[in-house]
């Protein structure tokens, strides 16, 4: 299907592919599906296909001992697709765990996400503390098999990596075959998260997005 962006394969690695303001649906879900995803800088959205790109393994996230005890414990537990605006606001509220800081995640984009979550295309992964406190999050869009994870954030120590452990078990028992973390930093490394080319990332992408798939909610194990 002709999208409406240009060929992401086109674009510098490095740079912006497009500016524009559209965050309805349709475009949100054309830009995902062909590698795209915006990041608005001072105000403006642009529209971005970084090469390279990374992306977690699903059978590949990298568990620390530390991270073992810790999951072991019964300190946190999991849920998803119950407290979504509620995700979405601690990622824009605290720094992430990624690349971007919290300043991208406008009013405009909240609620862009919500209109997709809405439809059934945005999830996340709440991780709660033992008194039922939200102390960390993931969220990201899903179109066929592949999810895009767009912000995670955490109030306490290693929830986002929890968070992101339990996506990508979801993802795994899902039928999902990509999980896209967008761009490669040292935190994503170490969790396992590999650096991809773009011309390799759009061929998993297009395999993936071809095959169906569905998003596990409820709580975790």
């Amino acid at each position: 299907m002709a999208s409406r962006f240009p060929d992401p394969s086109r674009a510098p690695g490095d740079a912006p592919l497009a500016r524009g303001e559209q965050l309805d649906p349709d475009t949100l879900i054309d830009a995902y599906a062909h590698g795209i995803f915006p990041w608005p800088v001072d105000g403006d959205v642009y529209w971005w296909s970084p090469d390279p790109r990374a992306v977690i393994p699903l059978d590949g996230v990298r568990v620390s001992r530390s991270l073992r005890r810790t999951l072991r414990s019964g300190w946190f537990r999991t849920t998803a697709d119950t407290a979504f605006d509620a995700v979405v606001a601690g990622c824009a509220d605290r720094p992430g765990d990624g690349a971007r800081d919290s300043t991208w995640i406008t009013p405009a984009m909240r609620a862009a996400y919500g209109s997709l979550h809405a439809m059934g295309m945005a999830h996340c992964v709440e991780v709660w503390d033992r008194d039922g406190g939200l102390v960390g999050g993931l969220y990201g869009v899903a179109v066929g098999g592949a999810f895009m994870g767009e912000s995670m954030f955490h109030r306490v120590t290693d929830a986002s990596k929890v968070a992101l452990i339990d996506t990508a078990r979801r993802l795994r028992a899902g039928g999902f075959t990509l999980f896209d973390a967008q761009l490669p930093t040292a935190h994503l490394t170490s969790l396992g998260a590999v650096s991809t080319s773009r011309h390799d990332y759009l061929d998993l992408l297009a395999d993936a997005v071809s095959r169906p798939a569905e998003f596990p909610g409820g709580p975790g194990p």
